[in-house]
């Protein structure tokens, strides 16, 4: 079974804008979340079988994950998450040339869970900076090594 899927990047810094429309013909982009330095910028995709449950052994697992500079965690150095929404995750391209989304949880199901992971980091402690969910963003980052990790719980 297939289960909450996290792509994880050290950093050494990242952001992430939404665009606003105000007025409507006019696009602007506001900064949501951000962390300066050292940290992990985290995609989350969720699919239709995932629980509160699966959503705080992700949290516990990137609070430890030993992925920073001298083989450190979030939780032995106070570094920062930026945690941001990604059904695209759930992607799969093997039949044609256009991806289908069907295994990607509705935002209606997905939204409570990557909330879920956030409030269940902040509650371990961790300093967790989002994205907005359901929003055109943009994900600006540094990836330090470089530096990428999939996570599946």
């Amino acid at each position: 079974m297939v289960g909450m899927r996290a792509v994880v990047q050290r950093v050494s810094g990242a952001r992430v804008v939404v665009a606003v429309e105000d007025p409507p013909a006019e696009r602007r982009w506001e900064t949501v979340g951000e962390i300066p330095g050292e940290g992990l910028c985290v995609l989350v995709g969720v699919t239709h079988d995932d629980t509160p449950e699966k959503a705080e052994r992700l949290a516990r697992k990137l609070w430890g994950l030993r992925i920073l500079e001298g083989e450190r965690s979030c939780s032995d150095t106070g570094a920062p998450l930026l945690v941001v929404s990604q059904f695209t995750l759930y992607g799969d391209a093997r039949k044609g040339r256009r991806p289908t989304w069907q295994a990607a949880a509705p935002g209606p199901v997905a939204e409570p869970l990557v909330d879920e992971v956030c409030a269940r980091l902040r509650a371990l402690g961790a300093h967790v900076e989002t994205g907005r969910f359901g929003a055109k963003m943009e994900v600006s980052l540094t990836n330090d090594g470089p530096f990428t990790v999939l996570l599946e719980v």
